[in-house]
């Protein structure tokens, strides 16, 4: 077989594997008859172990999850006897039982999903958790190598929290770009860890060509990307500007971001198209939101790729207002103007924050350079009314 023609055949039947793509697994293949689709607690009884009603819930669970989490007020005051209800893709169902009473006080719970045939299989850890912060000094240094499909290795990115948790508070586009290639190493991937920071491990950005599978769908291009919150994997064909759920909570209100970057753009910035447009020079991005995470009807409130600056529960935005091209490691800071949050509605993290670093600045719209190259390391949040 040819090189043409064997690349081809690839991007269709990465194209058809994506269309089909769920994450149940038998012998790695996928399936989307065994997700947990939404995950909740109800009950008044219940409620008073949550910060607000919004967190007894957890809806459009991605087919990529294998963590459900619910955050709560404390552990200590937790009920051993708590049912969790799941809605199930058609037909399956659920050991132990839907809504059978379970004690979470002594670790989490593992849950097996199985499809309506029987063939299919799949494990969820379900786990309660403490409202623990991680310190909002990001140094990078944690990070591990994740088996994607079609034999792929990326980096993902996490922290530690107050109480030693491992806690996957940041995302990136790494495990949709999974999708588009093959036996693939973590250095090959837009958003990577690099053993040269400005202090230890640091952060590597770029912006890639997606293949002939990027460019059937319209998406020629993939910016490396990393922000606090949420990657939504069933979203990336069909609806790009939803895969990014931006945002977790924090119970304090931030006042200015600092940290060190590095960045050159790539030689040629194209459209969507992959046409080429000579007047304009690729920019990165760097920016934080502080938004209301709930409306005024007691609705959960996520801000997505397309409404990040326009959501009318967005308080504050912070954002670095130019990147100039450097090789060496240079300081940025950036302050966060808006209005200012109100202190009960703050303790009970009644507000979210995201942060937000993108090789290309147009990136979500597939536009920018192939080739731009953003480093960042040794990120820190500074909050109202904490010492320095």
């Amino acid at each position: 077989m040819n090189k043409s023609l064997h690349k081809n055949l690839l991007s269709a039947l990465l194209l058809a594997f994506a269309l089909l793509l769920s994450s149940c697994i038998k012998d790695e293949e996928a399936n989307k008859e065994c997700d947990i689709l939404s995950a909740w607690v109800e009950g008044e009884d219940y409620a008073t172990n949550f910060y607000h009603e919004a967190q007894m819930r957890h809806e459009n669970i991605s087919s990529s999850e294998k963590e459900i989490i619910f955050t709560v007020r404390s552990l200590y005051a937790l009920p051993t006897k708590i049912p969790i209800q799941f809605t199930l893709t058609p037909g399956a169902t659920i050991v132990p039982d839907n809504g059978s009473v379970q004690d979470f006080t002594a670790g989490p719970v593992i849950y097996t999903v199985t499809s309506a045939d029987g063939a299919w299989k799949r494990e969820y850890k379900v786990e309660f958790r403490e409202a623990s912060l991680p310190s909002f000094k990001f140094s990078f240094e944690n990070v591990e190598v994740v088996e994607g499909s079609n034999r792929n290795q990326y980096h993902k990115f996490y922290e530690l929290d107050q109480s030693g948790n491992h806690r996957n508070i940041w995302v990136s586009g790494n495990e949709g770009v999974a999708l588009t290639k093959y036996a693939s190493t973590p250095d090959e991937y837009p958003t990577r860890s690099i053993n040269d920071g400005y202090r230890g491990l640091g952060v590597c950005l770029s912006t890639q060509d997606a293949g002939s599978l990027g460019r059937m769908m319209n998406k020629p291009i993939a910016a490396g990307n990393l922000f606090l919150g949420k990657f939504i994997l069933d979203n990336v064909l069909f609806n790009p500007l939803k895969t990014t759920e931006f945002g977790i909570p924090i119970d304090k209100e931030p006042i200015r971001v600092t940290g060190y970057y590095k960045y050159q753009p790539g030689k040629e910035f194209t459209n969507a198209k992959m046409e080429v447009d000579k007047n304009r020079i690729d920019e990165a991005s760097i920016y934080a939101v502080f938004y209301r995470n709930m409306d005024e009807e007691g609705k959960d409130v996520k801000l997505y790729g397309d409404d990040v600056f326009t959501n009318p529960n967005i308080l504050k935005i912070a954002q670095v207002k130019t990147l100039p091209a450097t090789d060496e490691w240079t300081h940025f800071e950036m302050f966060f103007e808006g209005k200012d949050a109100d202190p009960q509605i703050l303790a009970s993290q009644g507000y979210n924050m995201t942060l937000v670093f993108s090789s290309s600045k147009e990136g979500a719209n597939f536009e920018g350079a192939i080739g731009s190259i953003l480093h960042i390391d040794e990120v820190e949040v500074f909050f109202d009314n904490e010492e320095e």
